[in-house]
């Protein structure tokens, strides 16, 4: 049984379908990208899942039990991160806080400080930045604090929207690697990603969105080699 289960999923949003009978699996230990062009449905895809948009008829599954319009709180309960596009960090609040408000849900103290410890080790930076308000830190590293703030409420799945999305090019290497060291400690990953080159180059497998429907699905090394990918997404 996949870990994550998305099945014929119908998403309006803003008045506009989103999402059009998605479906997609995501199995446990796995980097799963989805790759599209702005407006596909790939960040409704993760809002939907994160119960911040509803789901208008289909079903989202998590460790085969149905979470379908949950409550983000609950969602977040159950083991699921999401580090949203535009990372929507607190900016009046120090690196710190804004990673303890990541373990909210959470009362295992020992447990927070030991995830905090963790954090710090993939994101150096931002201990070095620990009491400094998080709205004068750079866009490369409000995107770790995102990133970090999400992996404090210790997901199974980490959702993870844009990571890369205008930062400069030697960050967006340092980010793919950490997302790499991520899922090798044993975090899921589901990632959506304008820079399809670096996502499948890191993902087990893909997905291809297109208004909303998945049109091509396969592992992402055969994505990559594909000629309609490399065509409308690859620049080739």
């Amino acid at each position: 049984m996949p870990l994550l289960s998305l099945n014929a999923l119908n998403v309006f949003y803003d008045g506009i379908q989103a999402a059009n009978d998605l479906s997609l699996d995501v199995e446990e230990g796995e980097i799963v990208t989805l790759i599209g062009a702005n407006g596909a449905g790939k960040s409704t895809t993760l809002r939907a899942i994160s119960g911040l948009v509803k789901v208008k008829t289909g079903t989202i599954l998590f460790g085969g039990k149905d979470i379908t319009n949950k409550q983000p709180d609950a969602v977040s309960r159950l083991g699921i991160g999401h580090s949203p596009e535009g990372r929507r960090v607190f900016s009046n609040m120090s690196v710190r806080e804004n990673l303890e408000l990541g373990a909210y849900t959470r009362r295992d103290y020992a447990g927070i400080k030991s995830d905090m410890e963790r954090v710090f080790s993939l994101f150096p930076r931002l201990l070095e930045r620990i009491a400094q308000n998080a709205g004068t830190l750079s866009g490369g590293e409000q995107q770790m604090l995102a990133m970090g703030r999400a992996l404090m409420s210790r997901p199974r799945v980490l959702l993870l929207d844009e990571p890369s999305l205008g930062l400069a090019p030697f960050l967006v290497r340092d980010i793919f690697n950490i997302i790499r060291d991520i899922n090798a400690e044993g975090t899921t990953v589901l990632l959506v990603e304008q820079n399809a080159h670096m996502a499948l180059g890191i993902a087990n497998r893909g997905y291809v969105l297109e208004t909303g429907s998945i049109v091509l699905t396969d592992t992402a090394s055969a994505l990559l080699l594909d000629p309609r990918v490399r065509s409308a997404y690859l620049g080739e």
